[in-house]
């Protein structure tokens, strides 16, 4: 015969007993049902506990990449002197325009007309199409025009108040004379060679004893000529701002003394000394 199914609740007990009196201290009583209703309660218990403590105290600082209060108030300060800095760029923009305008001989700019300039800019920009239409031919007239020219706008400065960016930082080993209208400029090989002032390339050659050779036509009728170069990074009609690199500085043949650069500075046709104006 088949034996009978029992069909009462298996029951559990979990005690605590002394190991030296074996006397029970504690015992509780469970089924399978309140068992598991008893884990998932203190799991639950548990995980409640950790984030109390952790959205509640200030353990949650701890944490890697948790903002703090003092995070916090350094990225506020942080963001207003953000906004002071941007003020201060724009007025020291307006402070150098107005200035340039100044010494072109024309008159300055007012604030209110800044303005009512920045309130028409904004509102022709909402016009996409016609954006990019006009940023196009800009371009294109720009392109053709200004390829063998001097590029930004002409000033009448004499070349005491213009400001020459250094060709090439070095020692003036052979200075400027009657016999020698140019400065040597001794630097490391493979030294940067810079335009002094913006301007349009406008003739490079090579010869065995110059080597490569750059010239250079800025406004107001000045020219730069470099030469003992060992390579060319600008070729003719290309347009350079003070400070372009134009070419690598470097022995091309054995002809020449040494690495260094041969430097000629003229002015309205005449040789200049270009230690008299430049810090090399």
């Amino acid at each position: 015969m088949a034996k009978p199914s029992d069909n009462r609740k298996q029951k559990f007990r979990f005690s605590l007993v002394n190991d030296v009196t074996h006397d029970l201290v504690w015992s509780f009583h469970f089924t399978k049902t309140t068992g598991i209703i008893a884990v998932v309660s203190g799991v639950f218990v548990l995980l409640l506990l950790i984030f109390c403590l952790i959205a509640f105290t200030p353990i949650r600082t701890f944490i890697p990449g948790y903002p703090d209060a003092n995070s916090k108030r350094q990225a506020i300060q942080n963001a207003m002197r953000i906004d002071s800095l941007e003020t201060k760029i724009i007025q020291w923009e307006l402070y150098t325009e107005n200035l340039r305008k100044v010494v072109e001989g024309e008159k300055p700019m007012k604030l209110d007309s800044i303005i009512v300039r920045a309130e028409r800019e904004k509102a022709a920009s909402k016009d996409e199409a016609f954006l990019a239409k006009r940023d196009s031919v800009l371009r294109a007239e720009v392109a053709a025009s200004e390829k063998y020219e001097i590029s930004g706008t002409a000033r009448s400065l004499p070349i005491e108040a213009m400001y020459f960016f250094a060709p090439v930082k070095g020692v003036v080993t052979e200075g400027f004379g009657a016999s020698h209208p140019y400065i040597d400029v001794t630097a490391p090989a493979k030294s940067r060679v810079s335009a002094v002032l913006d301007g349009t390339v406008i003739f490079t050659d090579w010869d065995e004893e110059k080597g490569y050779t750059v010239v250079i036509q800025h406004s107001g009728d000045v020219v730069s000529i470099y030469a003992n170069n060992e390579k060319l990074l600008k070729g003719v009609g290309d347009i350079v701002r003070a400070g372009t690199p134009v070419a690598l500085l470097g022995r091309s043949e054995s002809l020449t003394a040494g690495d260094h650069l041969h430097f000629e500075l003229w002015y309205k046709g005449e040789a200049l000394d270009p230690s008299e104006y430049i810090s090399f």
